[in-house]
């Protein structure tokens, strides 16, 4: 037994004396930062540089509701789609590369209503009791040509929505803006560089590292930085505004006769009385930024 136990306790004592062998082989970094990239091993200046500008809107978006009322279902439907029948076929006119039209539905039951002891007006929601029901219809527009926004909008007011939103207008910019953007952006990092260099003394040196991710330049770059760090190379829209609709930059011209323009509620008719309430709608100027991290050497 004696000899047993002797030889679980060398065992433990070996084990313990490895694991206190492997903590001390584990090299502990007591420094929070990383090791520094080779192009900081000799002299350089790390220089952001920023460009702006502004460019006219080149998308916009608005919306109607159109509501119907009738005894069923399957009618108020019916109901709903023919009241904007005129409108989608006006709408499709101008092309569906220019103007994108989606459609939402919804329905309600109107139950009858009665009067409590305190005169209050209250609906008996019961299935028997339903006596109309209530179609309501969305029509989201979104305009890819601003030039036909004026056109579109006023066709949409001339089928008479039951309510509409205001022209919300914003920038989506191509990727040829964006490139040309960032390029101006380096170009701008090379000046501020060589100020900066020749203000203290030096002379600018050859490019050593363009880092589209922007952290050469910021003073994180030695120290581990959190994940999911966006990349600020992109231009980025950073101004959007909204312009109530049905302003008016010039009085409108006087109003064409219709009379003989189609039925009402078709797409003739909707046109041309369309034309009776032109929208001066200019595309507000939207802000977009770019910024290039470039490292350069110093002589």
């Amino acid at each position: 037994m004696r000899t047993i136990l002797s030889g679980i306790l060398a065992a433990g004592l070996l084990v313990s004396t490895a694991s206190s062998a492997f903590a001390q082989a584990v090299p502990v970094n007591p420094s929070p930062y990383d090791r520094a990239p080779w192009w900081m091993k000799e002299s350089v200046i790390t220089q952001t540089g920023f460009v702006f500008t502004e460019v006219p809107a080149n998308r916009a978006y608005f919306s109607a509701t159109f509501l119907t009322v009738a005894p069923t279902a399957e009618k108020a439907q019916a109901k709903a789609i023919e009241q904007t029948r005129g409108l989608n076929q006006a709408l499709a006119k101008l092309g569906n590369d220019k103007v994108r039209v989606t459609t939402g539905f919804s329905m309600r039951a109107l139950y009858e209503q009665y009067k409590d002891k305190n005169g209050n007006r209250i609906e008996d929601q019961r299935g028997d009791k339903i006596e109309n029901y209530q179609v309501s219809l969305n029509i989201s527009v979104e305009v890819r040509d601003v030039a036909v926004l004026e056109r579109a909008y006023a066709l949409v007011l001339a089928a008479a929505p039951t309510s509409s939103t205001p022209v919300n207008f914003s920038l989506q910019a191509d990727n040829a803006t964006n490139t040309w953007l960032y390029n101006e952006a380096i170009k701008d990092a090379r000046v501020r560089a060589g100020n900066a260099a020749a203000s203290a003394g030096g002379k600018l040196g050859g490019i050593k590292v363009i880092d589209p991710t922007g952290r050469a330049c910021e003073t994180d770059i030695l120290a581990r930085t959190p994940e999911g760090s966006g990349d600020p190379t992109a231009a980025q829209d950073v101004q959007s505004r909204n312009f109530e609709a049905g302003y008016a930059m010039s009085p409108p011209p006087p109003a064409p006769v219709i009379a003989s323009a189609g039925a009402v509620g078709s797409a003739e008719y909707l046109e041309a009385k369309a034309l009776q309430n032109p929208f001066i709608q200019t595309p507000p100027l939207q802000r977009l930024e770019a910024k290039a991290c470039v490292v350069y050497g110093v002589q």
